[in-house]
């Protein structure tokens, strides 16, 4: 009887040893970890990124109990070479730039996508030019400027010169002038004001798009644009943490986040402007084609004029 005592008393001993040391690695990662970065590139000016996910860095100092900073990256390669460095943490990249990140040695993982309204895994690249003009077809744009985006991004220049590529349009011959404009925004006002002739952006579907968000900020007048090209459709863009991260803060992370939509539903119609579903799960290998479409492009840089 007594030996059974003193098994039950060192069972229970080693629980609570078990326990405190679990609860104190659970916590570990804030001993490293003082602050965490989440980098975002902006598709919109600088005030409009702060104000779209000031609310998820609260969420997520609350959450993982490490205050969060928000880095507003110039480009998307800021972004890669920050997390390369391993200055930044979490980065919510496009596909192409994430792509471009793998491809080149960055260490890390994608943990969840973005969802469209009608539940799309995806969204587009398209080509708009003004409603008044004259340009029916990317054909009848010979030797007029074509506003890009940036190199890293996936419906602001990737896509466009691949699916330019598949139509036996080489850009730097075909337009007049192939402008990099920096951000969806910029394309969209370059096109407005004239500077190029078609500019290449990002959209969803007929209710969510850059130019709907520019509308609803009074930047520019989706009437006074129309598609003439939509791509097929481009995964989802991933958020992605560093790989060599604790197990136990990447979980945290990924969980929270998934769940934001239930946790914090003012901060994910802040992020989303209520034009999304749910972010769902996602891992590296989802985004293969999409390193497969960068290699493309690279190769085609490559071959010059």
């Amino acid at each position: 009887m007594k030996l059974m005592k003193r098994m039950i008393a060192g069972a229970a001993a080693i629980a609570v040893a078990l326990g405190m040391a679990g609860a104190a690695g659970a916590q570990g990662y804030k001993d490293k970890y003082k602050e965490l970065v989440l980098a975002v590139v902006p598709a919109e000016n600088a005030s409009g990124v702060t104000e779209r996910y000031a609310g998820l860095t609260e969420y997520w100092h609350k959450e993982t109990g490490v205050p969060v900073k928000l880095r507003i990256a110039n480009d998307y390669a800021a972004a890669i070479e920050g997390q390369r460095s391993g200055q930044i943490h979490i980065v919510y990249y496009g596909p192409a730039s994430f792509a471009r990140a793998l491809k080149t040695g960055v260490k890390a993982e994608a943990f969840a996508q973005d969802v469209q309204e009608d539940g799309t895994l995806g969204y587009y690249s398209v080509f708009y030019v003004k409603k008044d003009s004259p340009y029916k077809t990317i054909q009848d744009l010979k030797g007029k400027n074509l506003g890009l985006v940036d190199p890293n991004s996936t419906s602001g220049w990737n896509v466009p010169l691949y699916a330019l590529d598949k139509q036996g349009i080489d850009a730097d011959r075909f337009f007049g002038k192939v402008l990099t404009t920096g951000s969806h925004e910029n394309a969209i006002l370059a096109l407005q004001q004239g500077t190029v002739d078609v500019a290449a952006n990002w959209w969803n579907d007929d209710r969510e798009s850059n130019l709907m968000r520019m509308e609803r900020k009074n930047m520019a007048k989706s009437a006074d644009f129309r598609l003439i090209f939509k791509s097929e459709l481009i995964p989802s863009s991933p958020w992605a943490y560093l790989a060599d991260m604790p197990a136990d803060l990447k979980q945290i992370i990924k969980d929270s986040f998934l769940n934001v939509h239930a946790k914090a539903p003012a901060v994910f119609q802040k992020m989303t402007d209520g034009k999304a579903k749910p972010f769902i799960s996602v891992t590296n290998d989802h985004y293969t084609p999409v390193v497969e479409l960068i290699t493309f492009v690279d190769n085609l840089k490559k071959k010059g004029p």
